[in-house]
């Protein structure tokens, strides 16, 4: 195992591929470190770049023996104690993470490594299960006893070698508990910072699995989404998430909000790390694979053939959907991604996908019904409130829970929404997967596509626990809905905040929606380091 992986790594490595990961003359130009916080620790170890390392070249390393999972955890965790005070990402770190990243080190000496993920650190989204830390939701309703075991996503990541490093914040409930929340906050995490400027919002649900990537406190997380919650914390944050195809990712022990549209997804700083990561979530070649056949890498061993090449772009079609909703200054970040795309060769189209108000108007009373349903089966495998009545209750009774806002209207609509055996609500859940798998299946089909484009987030606004978020992105909602696969890559800056460019595409097109995304990625090189500002006079983002 351990030949055939080195093999691959290595000879990526001397092609000098996209899969190398080697920072770009921008990346290097933008000073990575340059801006980090008063007495943050270094972002070098054995003479890595963190910001800009990817898995390849850590394995690649540690193969020839000049790294340990032990330095390299032992990084991260140095770094969160010195910058995540400034962020609030992370909740916790496991005290097991070096004894894990030993028994890597281990493996590694034996010849026995289990795969790229082997060694490598990685942070949850504490909406997801884990045996030996508390999951809350971010709720201090979960805050006792941790559950009785690992999400089977854990279970995947353990024994293909990572390092569990710990928990990161969210936005409580994943963002599904007030009319007017807002993003990032949470009772056990308290308030999460964009690491770009300190005082505005990171987006969410995913906040912490999003500022803990920009800010290099992990080399991956794991974040969930409904609808946005892993897109827009990458985009707002400058760095990689993917929500795979419904299914491609086991449920199983992640706190819900609804079944028919949640999946846990990788986060990165690009997009090899991702689609690495995606493989052992998945399950690699004994998961589903896409209509052209194309496979996600074999239990994480590799990536497809000519996965993210430079010219990559050549003879692709890509729809654009401005979205001019999101502002002048967004729509310029598109304008000057669609220009790079086409002198990468691609052709670039502009496109409307349709039935948009009516997916608006369908979407949330279908996920009050499901939530109610999936929140009262989850809370009955946990200690604490056993069901959605008892958990309003529960928040009306501990005031720490109303600390940024107070309202919990989503819970209390949801505890009256018909049950998900009315027939009315039935055939509105039907009509709203059939429009939002046409309004991407018709797009695509009408003008031969090999994905559509959007912007995947404002700026970010500032944030204020009075007024909640400016949050309405609709570029998620066909692909949430759908069950289909969503990527942000880095598309460029408004002043100091970051824009995403979300990619979509069709039904279990997941392997090759990487591979658009890592020649975007390589196109577009637009990640640059945080700076840590505390303010701003950028005024986007505060519509």
């Amino acid at each position: 195992m351990r030949k055939r992986l080195v093999g691959v790594v290595v000879a990526a490595l001397a092609a000098g591929s996209v899969l190398s990961g080697a920072p770009s003359p921008k990346a290097r130009a933008a000073g990575a470190g340059d801006g980090r916080p008063a007495g943050g620790a270094p972002s070098r170890v054995a003479g890595i770049e963190l910001d800009t390392a990817t898995i390849p070249q850590l394995q690649a390393r540690m193969a020839d023996g000049s790294l340990t999972s032990a330095q390299l955890t032992g990084a991260y965790l140095r770094r969160i104690a010195a910058v995540d005070p400034k962020i609030h990402a992370v909740l916790r770190t496991d005290p097991t993470a070096l004894r894990q990243a030993a028994a890597s080190d281990a493996r590694h000496r034996q010849g026995a490594a289990r795969g790229p993920l082997d060694g490598i650190p990685v942070l949850l989204k504490d909406n997801v299960d884990t045996k030996d830390l508390p999951t809350t939701a971010g709720s201090l309703a979960l805050a006792g006893a941790p559950p009785e075991r690992d999400a089977a996503l854990v279970t995947r990541l353990r024994q293909a070698g990572a390092v569990i490093l710990g928990k990161a914040n969210l936005s409580e409930w994943a963002n599904f508990r007030a009319e007017r929340p807002t993003s990032g906050w949470s009772a056990v995490g308290g308030q999460t910072h964009n690491p770009y400027v300190l005082d505005r919002n990171p987006c969410g649900s995913s906040a912490g699995s999003a500022t803990a990537l920009a800010a290099s406190l992990s080399q991956v997380a794991i974040g969930t989404e409904t609808d946005g919650s892993v897109v827009c914390p990458a985009g707002m944050n400058g760095v990689v998430g993917l929500k795979p195809s419904l299914g491609l990712v086991s449920g199983e022990g992640v706190v819900p909000i609804s079944a028919e549209q949640d999946t846990a997804g990788p986060m990165a700083r690009n997009v090899v790390d991702t689609a690495l990561t995606l493989s052992v979530l998945s399950g690699g070649a004994d998961g589903p694979r896409d209509p052209s056949g194309a496979a996600l890498p074999a239990d994480g061993q590799r990536l497809p053939e000519g996965f993210g090449r430079p010219d990559g772009l050549r003879g692709k079609r890509i729809g654009l959907w401005r979205l001019p909703s999101l502002g002048p200054e967004v729509d310029a970040v598109m304008t000057r991604t669609a220009k790079k795309l086409r002198a990468a060769g691609a052709e670039v189209v502009e496109v409307t996908p349709p039935y948009q108000d009516r997916l608006a108007e369908l979407e949330f009373p279908a996920l009050l019904s499901e939530f109610h349903r999936d929140i009262d089966a989850y809370l009955a495998t946990r200690k604490g409130p056993r069901d959605l009545a008892e958990l309003i209750a529960f928040n009306r009774g501990h005031p720490e829970e109303q600390t940024c806002f107070a309202g919990q209207e989503l819970f209390e609509q949801a505890l009256e929404a018909p049950p998900t055996t009315d027939p009315e609500y039935r055939a509105e859940r039907a009509e709203l997967k059939d429009l939002a798998r046409r309004s991407i299946d018709e797009t695509m089909a009408e003008h031969r596509l090999d994905a559509i484009a959007s912007p995947t987030n404002p700026p970010a606004w500032t944030t204020d626990c009075a007024r909640g978020d400016n949050d309405v992105i609709p570029s998620s909602t066909p692909a949430a809905v759908a069950g289909y696969p969503s990527l942000s890559v880095p598309a460029g800056s408004v002043g100091e905040l970051p824009v995403g460019v979300l990619l979509m595409a069709g039904e279990r097109q997941d392997a090759g929606l990487l591979s658009l995304g890592a020649s975007v990625e390589h196109r577009l090189d637009a990640w640059r380091a945080p700076r840590y500002l505390p303010s701003t006079q950028t005024r986007a983002g505060d519509r």
